[in-house]
């Protein structure tokens, strides 16, 4: 094992105490899911080579799709791929009619990452790669400001031919203007357009002369378009990673909204699975009902029905990812020793002179949820950790202190997902207020 970075391991150890999947230092605590980080790999290479993809995610709650998730999105950018991620929320989603949709889409352009910016915030990175690389070749060659004008258009020529390509080349190249003409202002005006932070198509006009802005209408056209730019700055492709879509089946009510949301989905789906789309992928993440609850999953959305069908080999506990979806197994019992021993690795910044645990100590502590949490033991690696790291944090402040004591003062409880398990079928059966708000009686005439 090696050894691990402060910054690493402090991450890694408040993520777990919080029961979250930490953003880095991943490859430390990463146990099985080969298969699955094969499959995941071979999406990526597809991806690089300028085809598509996309995944849906699934498990039950805790057991680590938000991890597993955060992992695909380290192994993008190692690929050299841009990435796109955050949480399918009611006031952010793929349609919606006030906006959530569109602030899905600003949210995504904050997250933006890259691999030397993976925390985000690389957007306007990403344009200004693109154009100082042209300008300062241009400049080497000799040519003048009106030549490499125009050469910036010409090279961006090839995205108007998508949908809503003339506007987005319209504010890469007044961010260009902005650039040679030290106009802060300008670039500011263009990172804003690009990032979906207009809302008024005026303001926009009188900005930066186009005539349209990012909406709740057409945020999968400039997904794409962003796909086909972030090649032409140099690198891969581009992933965009969405958690917590059971958000979509068990918190939005309203039948007709979540089927709007279920349309796109379906729609990047064939897209991807046609070749239609090039150079982008979409992992999707959730708990199994998402997919597979016949009232208010996926599979209740007519088209989806047979494209995500539960594989009969998946029923008799056998793997396969042919299809588009991975069902996260639950961990095997020597998994979850293995997890606690890299956790305890990072624990001691990778030194074993400075473990606060034995082996025997670990199995311990193992032997112990195997007995209070029965069946449950397998399904859910989160609560397991959680108490885990409480553990180590109390040996470390109180080292004369006993294990066994400490074993048995663990509060170990199956948590559930507080934003979907629990909720009522009343509650289920309530029109969504964010829909309800919307709603008008017009008079037919």
């Amino acid at each position: 094992m090696v050894t691990i970075r402060q910054n690493e391991r402090n991450a890694i150890i408040k993520a777990l105490q919080a029961g979250v999947s930490p953003r880095i230092g991943l490859q430390h605590i990463q146990v099985g899911r080969k298969e699955e980080i094969l499959a995941i790999l071979k999406d990526i290479d597809n991806i690089s080579k300028n085809g598509s993809a996309a995944r849906f995610i699934i498990g039950p709650y805790g057991s680590g799709k938000s991890f597993f998730l955060n992992l695909c999105r380290m192994l993008a950018l190692e690929k050299d791929l841009v990435v796109l991620q955050t949480d399918i929320t009611i006031d952010k989603r793929l349609h919606g009619s006030n906006s959530q949709a569109r602030m899905l889409y600003a949210t995504l352009m904050q997250n933006m990452a890259i691999k030397t910016k993976p925390n985000g915030g690389a957007l306007a990175s990403i344009v200004e790669r693109w154009i100082s690389d042209i300008d300062f070749n241009d400049k080497q060659l000799g040519k003048s400001q009106d030549e490499i004008i125009r050469h910036i258009r010409q090279e961006l020529t090839p995205l108007q031919a998508y949908v809503n390509g003339f506007d987005f080349t319209i504010a890469i190249s007044r961010y260009y203007e902005g650039f040679y003409k030290e106009d802060d202002i300008l670039m500011a005006s263009a990172i804003r357009w690009l990032s979906g932070e207009y809302s008024n198509k005026t303001d926009a006009k009188d900005d930066l002369g186009v005539k349209n802005i990012i909406s709740d209408q057409n945020i999968y056209d400039y997904l794409k378009l962003w796909a086909k730019f972030v090649q032409m700055a140099g690198y891969k492709g581009l992933i965009i990673c969405l958690d917590e879509m059971g958000v979509l089946s068990h918190r939005l009510n309203n039948s007709i909204a979540r089927n709007s949301n279920y349309e796109i989905i379906l729609q990047i789906y064939n897209e991807s699975e046609q070749g239609v789309s090039e150079g982008i992928g979409f992992f999707f993440a959730g708990f199994d009902k998402f997919i597979y609850d016949t009232k208010r999953g996926l599979i209740s959305y007519g088209a989806f029905e047979s494209r995500l069908k539960k594989s009969k080999f998946i029923d008799e506990g056998l793997k396969d990812f042919s299809g588009p979806v991975i069902e996260l197994q639950k961990f095997t019992f020597d998994e979850n020793l293995e997890l606690l021993r890299k956790i305890r690795h990072v624990y001691a910044l990778g030194d074993n002179t400075k473990y606060l645990i034995s082996d025997d100590g670990i199995a311990q502590y193992q032997k112990y949820c195997s007995e209070q949490l029965g069946s449950e033991f397998f399904l859910t690696p989160r609560d397991i950790i959680i108490g885990y790291v409480k553990i180590l944090s109390i040996l470390e402040q109180n080292p004369e202190v006993e294990l066994n004591k400490l074993i048995k003062l663990s509060d170990l409880q199956v948590s559930k997902d507080p934003d979907l398990e629990d909720i009522s079928e009343e509650e289920l059966e309530k029109p969504s207020d964010n829909e309800l708000k919307h709603f008008s009686l017009n008079k037919q005439t």
